[in-house]
C-alpha cells in the first residue's frame, strides 16, 4: 500500500497536473463520493478553501457515506459560524458506536474493578485530528478534506481497510472559521493574473488584525484549560465525550522552514509521563517513514515544547491521550519563494499535513490495544496516585471568582465539591465555606498542573538556559513558565490531606447569589470580585444610580471594603432596588441591605468620600500599531466579563476623532505612538487635559513617557549593567579618536566590555509575580494585599515621583517577588519595587498605566477588579 501512495503522491505535487486532477492519490475511488472538484470546484491544494465551502463538503460527504460518518455540529463561532467534526468508520463500529464511547469512558474512569482486558477487546480506539486553529495557517483545512475524502472514496485499499476496522477518526476540518473567513477573503481580493510568491507582495503582508485569530483576537490554541472562548468550549466538551487516545493539532509556521511533528523539544510538563513520551516517538517514527519515502525534509525535538497545558497537544495529553503539534512551513497563500531560492507550494503543504494526518491514523489502527491499555492506565495510575491530598479554595475574599473556576474545572471534567461554611480544613477555619478537589482523580495530572502553586521546569533545561544565557543566546523557552489558575484568579488554595466530603459542584451550576444584612434604606454592593464588578454594570446599564467609596467604612458590624457602590432608596426608585436583587440573582452576586446611613467607623454615606458612578463610555485604539492579542483580550474582558461596549476607533483615526464622546480611552499594547503620529498624541493629551481618563498598557506605556513633556513621568529602564563596565564608560580619550587602551584579563571582563550599554532587560518567559498596594487610592479597590500579576518581556519602568503620580500596584521585594515560574535572576532584583499601575493627574483628567497587561489571554480573572477600576471608578473621580 505505501509503494501505491507514494507513486501517487509524486504523481500529484512532483509531476504538473491537470486543474481537474481530485486527489494526492491516485487508485480506485468510489465514483459515490463526491470529490472536492465537484462539489466545491477545485482540487486539494489548488485553492484555499474558505470555511463555508469547508462546511459544505464535509455534509456532501456524509450525505454521500451515511452508514459511514456522523457529522456533529459541536460550536458556533462569535460571528455565527457553525463548526462540525465528522466521524468515520467502518460501518460495522459506526453502528455501535455509542457502546464504543460507553466502553471507552469506563477505560477512561480510572477505577479499579473496569475490566481493562475485557473492554480493549471490544473497543475500538478514538484518533482525533484537528485542523486550521489559527485562522491564516492555511493547509491543514484542505488536508483535512482530502484526507476525509480517501477513508471515504478509497476502494481496496489495505490501509484505509486497516483504518476503519480498528479505529473511529475524528476529523475537525476547521477550528477557527472566523480567522479562516478574514484570511481567505483578504487573500482572495488581491489576487490576479496568477499568485505571487514575493513576501513583499499584498498576498503574503496580511491587514491587521490577520487571520490568525478568531472573532475576539484570541489565540484559540491557548485557550484549552481557560475555555473564554466557545470555539473552546465546544471543541473540550466534545473531545471529553469522546476520550481520543491520539489527537493531532496541525499548524503552520514560517514559509522558511520544513516540517515539525513530535517529539516535542524539552522542556516537558513534568506531569507528562515517560510512556507518553516514547509513544510520541512511535508515532514520529512512522512520520518520518513517510516522509522519507518521499524525501521531504523534517525536523523533530526542536522549538516546540510540551510545557504550557493551555496548548492543544498539552491538554489532551494531561488528560491521557498521546497529542501532538505539527508544523507545516505555511505558502500563506498559493506559493512562496523562500529565502534560498526555492519555491513552496499550498499543494505541498496540503500533502505534507495529509500524508502526517494519515500516518497518525495508520499508526493507531495498527496499535489499537496498545494505545486503548497504556490510556487506561495512565488514566487509573493517576487516579490511584501518591501523594494524593484535596486542594483547598478558601470561598471568603473572591466567592465568584471561586465558583467560577469551580465550574471551568469540572467542565474540564474535574470532580469539584463544595463543603459549606463555616467550616475547618487544613488547620484553618472557613467562614464561608470551601472548595475541594481531589488530585487523586483520573486526569489528577491535569489537576495538578492547573493547581499546584508551580510546576517546576526541569533542573537541566534551567540550567542549559542560563548557559546560553551566558553565551548571549536566547532562551529556548517557547510560553509562559506560570499558569496556577489559583493565582490568576485571586484565590488562597491550599493542599492538604483532609477536607473531604461535600456537594459535587457541576459546571452547569448558577453561581448563587448571596443576600445579607436587613433595612430598606440602602443596597450596598461589596467590591470584592469580577461577579460585583459585572453586577454594578447591569445595574447602572438598567438606570440605577450608586455611589461608590474610596474609603472603607463600618457599620452593623460589618466592615465594607474600599470601591463598594451603595445604592439608596433616595436615589433609585423601590422597583429599580428590586431589580438589583434580580440582577443579582442571575449573576450570583452578593448584595447588603442596609437599615441607615450611619456608619460605626469611616465616611458617612453623604460624605465626599463617596462621588457617583455612570456607565462610561469606553473607546479603544483598534488596528495597525495595536496587538491584535492585547486588543482582543481587553475588549473581551471589559465587554464579556464585565458588561460593557468598548468602541473601537483606528489608529489612523484617532487625531480626527471626537474623543470628548467618550470617558475613558484605552491604548492596548503596541507602538501606538508611533503609528498615530505627532497629531494623534496632540489629541489624546488634549482629551485628557479636558478630563479623560487615558489607559495604557504595557509597551503602550512607554509610548506616553520617556520625556519631559510626556504624559506619564516615567521611564524605561535598560538591563542591569556590570559594575566593571560601568567603570569604563569613560574609558575613550575622544568622541571621534581611537579608544583608549586597556587590558582585558578574565572572561568576566571581556563580557563587559562588549556588552550594549542600552540593551533592554532580558526577556521574562512569563512567571506570576507578587505585588503591594498602595491602599489610599482608589485604583487598588478591592486589593488592599496586592494581586499576584502576570509578567514577561522586557518592559521595567521607573517609579513614578511623588510629586508627578502614584505607583498604586508595585512589584514586591526581590525575596518575596516570585509566586510561581522562572525568573532570571537579574530580573528578579531589577523588577523588585518598580511599577505596575501607576495614575498621574493631567489637567482635568488622568493617565493610568500599567506595565504590564492585566488582561492577557483573559486568564487573569483576579485582576478584573483593576480593569474595573481604571474604567469605571477612575471617570467618576475625575469628574
Amino acid at each position: 500500500m505505501l509503494r501505491i501512495v507514494v507513486s501517487l503522491v509524486l504523481a500529484a505535487f512532483l509531476i504538473a497536473r491537470p486543474a481537474a486532477a481530485q486527489s494526492f492519490l491516485e487508485g480506485e475511488f468510489d465514483p459515490a463520493i463526491p470529490t472536492l472538484s465537484e462539489e466545491i470546484g477545485h482540487a486539494p491544494g489548488e485553492r484555499i478553501t474558505a470555511p463555508d465551502n469547508v462546511v459544505r463538503y464535509i455534509e456532501a460527504l456524509h450525505e454521500a457515506a451515511p452508514e459511514r460518518t456522523r457529522l456533529v455540529e459541536y460550536a458556533r463561532s462569535w460571528e455565527g459560524r457553525p463548526l462540525y467534526y465528522l466521524v468515520i468508520s467502518s460501518p460495522e463500529n459506526m453502528a455501535r458506536l455509542e457502546t464504543n464511547k460507553a466502553n471507552m469512558a469506563r477505560l477512561a474512569s480510572g477505577e479499579a474493578g473496569v475490566d481493562v482486558a475485557g473492554l480493549v477487546g471490544s473497543t475500538v480506539p478514538v484518533t482525533w485530528l484537528t485542523y486550521g486553529v489559527h485562522g491564516n495557517e492555511i493547509s491543514s483545512s484542505d488536508a483535512a478534506l482530502a484526507l476525509a475524502y480517501h477513508l471515504l472514496a478509497s476502494r481496496n485499499d489495505e490501509l484505509v481497510g486497516t483504518i476503519l476496522a480498528n479505529s473511529i477518526v475524528v476529523i475537525d476540518p476547521s477550528q477557527n472559521p472566523d480567522g479562516r473567513a478574514r484570511f481567505v477573503q483578504k487573500y482572495r481580493e488581491q489576487l490576479g493574473l496568477e499568485p505571487m510568491g514575493d513576501r513583499n507582495t499584498a498576498g503574503h503582508d496580511e491587514p491587521w488584525p490577520g487571520g490568525r485569530f478568531n472573532h475576539y483576537l484570541f489565540d484559540l490554541n491557548r485557550d484549552w484549560f481557560t475555555l473564554s472562548q466557545p470555539e473552546t468550549v465546544g471543541k473540550v466538551a466534545a473531545v471529553r465525550d469522546w476520550h481520543p487516545v491520539v489527537l493531532v493539532d496541525a499548524h503552520e509556521m514560517s514559509g522558511d522552514d520544513t516540517y515539525f511533528f513530535p517529539p516535542s523539544a524539552d522542556p516537558f510538563n513534568p506531569n507528562i509521563t515517560p510512556d507518553q513520551r516514547q509513544k510520541q516517538v512511535l508515532l514520529g517514527r512512522n512520520h518520518a517513514r513517510w516522509f522519507d519515502m518521499l524525501g521531504i525534509p523534517y525536523f523533530t525535538r526542536e522549538v516546540y515544547d510540551a510545557f504550557y497545558p493551555g496548548y492543544g497537544d498539552t491538554w489532551p495529553t494531561l488528560n491521557g491521550a498521546i497529542a501532538s503539534t505539527f508544523e507545516q512551513g505555511s505558502a500563506r497563500g498559493l506559493v512562496w519563494e523562500r529565502r534560498d531560492g526555492t519555491l513552496l507550494t499550498y499543494r505541498e503543504g496540503v500533502r505534507n499535513h495529509f500524508l502526517a494526518t494519515l500516518s497518525t491514523a495508520e499508526t493507531v489502527a495498527k496499535n489499537a490495544d496498545t494505545f486503548l491499555r497504556d490510556y487506561a492506565s495512565y488514566r487509573r495510575a493517576a487516579r490511584a496516585a501518591t501523594p494524593g491530598g484535596r486542594y483547598v479554595i478558601d470561598l471568603a475574599e473572591k466567592r465568584w471568582n471561586a465558583e467560577s473556576l469551580a465550574r471551568r474545572l469540572a467542565f474540564q471534567g474535574i470532580a469539584v465539591r463544595r463543603v459549606e461554611g463555616p467550616a475547618s480544613a487544613c488547620g484553618r477555619s472557613y467562614p464561608m465555606g470551601y472548595l475541594s478537589v481531589d488530585r487523586a482523580q483520573p486526569n489528577g495530572r491535569l489537576i495538578r498542573s492547573l493547581l499546584d502553586k508551580d510546576t517546576p521546569l526541569p533542573a537541566d533545561f534551567v540550567r542549559e538556559q542560563e548557559e546560553r544565557r551566558d553565551r548571549d543566546l536566547p532562551h529556548e523557552l517557547y510560553d509562559v513558565t506560570a499558569w496556577s489558575v489559583g493565582y490568576m484568579s485571586g484565590l488562597d488554595v491550599q493542599l492538604c490531606s483532609g477536607a473531604g466530603g461535600g456537594s459535587l459542584v457541576t459546571a452547569s451550576d448558577p453561581i448563587a447569589p448571596m443576600s445579607e444584612g436587613s433595612g430598606d434604606y440602602a443596597v450596598a454592593v461589596p467590591w470584592t470580585d469580577s461577579g460585583q464588578a459585572k453586577l454594578v454594570v447591569a445595574a447602572l446599564d438598567a438606570g440605577l444610580s450608586g455611589r461608590t467609596t474610596s474609603e472603607a467604612f463600618r457599620t452593623a458590624g460589618r466592615e465594607f471594603g474600599r470601591g463598594t457602590v451603595i445604592f439608596s432608596r433616595a436615589d433609585n426608585t423601590p422597583e429599580q432596588l428590586a431589580s438589583l436583587r434580580t440582577l443579582a440573582s442571575s449573576i450570583g452576586a452578593q448584595t447588603v441591605d442596609l437599615a441607615e446611613s450611619w456608619v460605626d467607623e469611616g465616611p458617612n454615606l453623604g460624605s465626599d468620600r463617596f462621588v457617583r458612578l455612570t456607565e462610561p463610555k469606553v473607546a479603544m485604539i483598534w488596528g495597525d500599531g495595536v496587538s491584535p492579542l492585547s486588543a482582543g483580550a481587553l475588549r473581551y474582558v471589559i465587554e464579556r466579563r464585565l458588561g460593557i461596549p468598548v468602541a473601537p476607533i483606528r489608529s489612523d483615526r484617532i487625531s480626527r476623532a471626537d474623543l470628548d464622546r467618550y470617558d475613558v480611552l484605552l491604548v492596548p499594547q503596541g507602538d501606538v505612538a508611533g503609528e498615530i503620529g505627532k497629531s494623534g498624541m496632540e489629541g489624546i493629551e488634549g482629551f485628557v487635559e479636558r478630563g479623560g481618563v487615558l489607559v495604557t498598557i504595557g509597551n503602550a506605556t512607554a509610548g506616553f513617557s520617556g520625556s519631559d513633556d510626556a504624559l506619564l513621568a516615567t521611564r524605561r529602564e535598560t538591563g542591569l549593567q556590570d559594575a566593571s563596565k560601568e567603570e569604563r564608560k569613560g574609558g575613550s580619550s575622544s568622541e571621534d579618536g581611537p579608544a583608549e587602551g586597556t587590558e582585558i584579563t578574565s572572561e568576566a571582563e571581556y563580557r563587559a566590555s562588549v556588552q550594549d550599554l542600552k540593551a533592554s532587560p532580558d526577556e521574562l518567559p512569563g512567571a506570576l509575580l507578587r505585588t503591594v498596594s498602595d491602599t489610599d487610592h482608589f485604583l487598588s479597590s478591592g486589593y488592599d494585599r496586592g494581586p499576584v500579576v502576570l509578567a514577561s518581556g522586557s518592559l521595567i519602568f521607573q517609579p513614578l515621583g511623588e510629586a508627578d503620580g502614584t505607583n498604586v500596584i508595585r512589584f514586591a521585594d526581590a525575596g518575596d517577588l516570585v509566586a510561581s515560574g522562572y525568573v532570571w535572576d537579574e530580573n528578579r532584583r531589577q523588577l523588585a519595587y518598580k511599577p505596575y499601575l501607576m495614575a498621574q493627574s493631567r489637567g482635568r483628567g488622568m493617565v493610568i498605566g500599567f506595565t504590564q497587561d492585566p488582561a492577557t489571554r483573559a486568564y487573569l480573572d483576579g485582576l478584573d477588579l483593576l480593569i474595573a477600576n481604571a474604567i469605571l471608578l477612575a471617570p467618576s473621580r475625575v469628574r
